[in-house]
């Protein structure tokens, strides 16, 4: 069994759980592990911390589960992912989307297969300098590892590239209103694009009071803002990293998107539901070749791309490192266009 940890009452959550359930529906039908059907408990973290540890230790006490995949946030996946990794009973963890720098390292039974923060930041700030021509970005952030770890990572690069940070601004999810920052800024000469280093309910609000006080700068941010394409025509043009977008090339993919819309009528898969596709499909390899022991299971998984071969995902090729990151997964810059998220060519 796997234990599948995220979100799931949330929207964010759904594409996760729908992706990771259709894997394990497609491995079934290929008659399972060794003739055995795999399963999923699935457990809702509501992106909270104590609520992520209190699911750890239930899946680390539970000795049908043999790995866990989540968390889906950088938040939940630091708070568990050491409870995963503790003592004779620890079992591995592997998160579709937690981005966070501080995960890299964790412990050995923690890995993810999402560049961190340190890549979607850099890319973000090379695109506003090369793509945008940006000189002078605001940034506003979430005040947390998420917001903090992204805006880290873009400011960094985009003052190398000789670019200028006017401000740097946090706010909460409880934030009513971001139009103070806003109205600074363009009292203060405007900005050619502002950095939005937020959840995506922050990055609505943003648009929303720029709408309200008459300024139309660009707008980008991290992959927490998938699922902005939603927002109409409020988020026409935003841009948006992501270790994967639905037209990403190849025939792997096309598969997995037709496989995915034909089970979910109306829906797309996201970076968090490609994630979760290719860690169950990775896991089923996995299990196939060292069986159902924990410390077995990870150590097969941290070979994987040296000792054993690469996994060639929807998602791309997947290669751990002795930190259980992909370092050598690309991020890439995607727009809205027309209500739908698609990879932007000028990058």
């Amino acid at each position: 069994m796997l234990g599948l940890a995220g979100p799931f009452s949330q929207p964010r959550g759904a594409s996760m759980q729908h992706a990771a359930e259709l894997a394990v529906k497609e491995i079934n039908a290929r008659g399972g592990i060794r003739g055995r059907r795999l399963a999923l408990r699935i457990m809702d973290d509501s992106a909270r911390g104590d609520v992520a540890i209190r699911i750890a230790r239930t899946l680390l006490d539970d000795p049908s589960v043999v790995a866990v995949i989540g968390h889906l946030t950088s938040g939940t996946s630091l708070a568990a992912g050491r409870v995963y990794g503790e003592g004779r009973r620890a079992v591995v963890m592997i998160s579709p989307s937690a981005s966070s720098p501080d995960l890299s390292g964790v412990n050995p039974y923690v890995f993810r297969i999402c560049s961190s923060d340190l890549s979607h930041g850099a890319q973000l700030a090379r695109f506003a300098r090369a793509t945008l021509g940006a000189r002078r970005v605001g940034v506003i952030y979430v005040d947390d590892d998420y917001g903090q770890g992204l805006r880290l990572s873009f400011a960094a690069e985009f003052r190398r590239l000789g670019g200028e940070i006017v401000e740097e601004d946090p706010a909460l999810s409880t934030t009513p209103s971001l139009e103070p920052y806003l109205s600074r800024l363009r009292l203060g000469g405007g900005v050619d694009a502002v950095m939005l280093a937020t959840e995506r309910g922050g990055a609505e609000l943003a648009l929303r009071d720029m709408a309200r006080i008459g300024v139309r700068w660009p707008a980008l941010g991290g992959d927490a803002l998938t699922g902005i394409e939603g927002a109409g025509p409020l988020a026409e043009g935003v841009h948006v990293s992501s270790a994967y977008l639905v037209d990403r090339p190849g025939v792997r993919n096309e598969r997995f998107v037709q496989a995915y819309a034909a089970a979910y009528p109306g829906e797309r898969p996201d970076h968090r539901g490609a994630g979760a596709y290719d860690i169950v499909q990775l896991l089923a390899t996995v299990f196939i070749e060292a069986g159902t022991d924990r410390r077995a299971i990870r150590d097969r998984v941290a070979q994987i791309g040296t000792e054993a071969p690469a996994f060639e995902g929807v998602t791309g090729t997947i290669v751990f490192d002795a930190r259980g990151d992909v370092p050598a997964k690309s991020v890439v810059i995607g727009a809205v266009r027309a209500g739908r998220l698609v990879t932007e060519a000028a990058q």
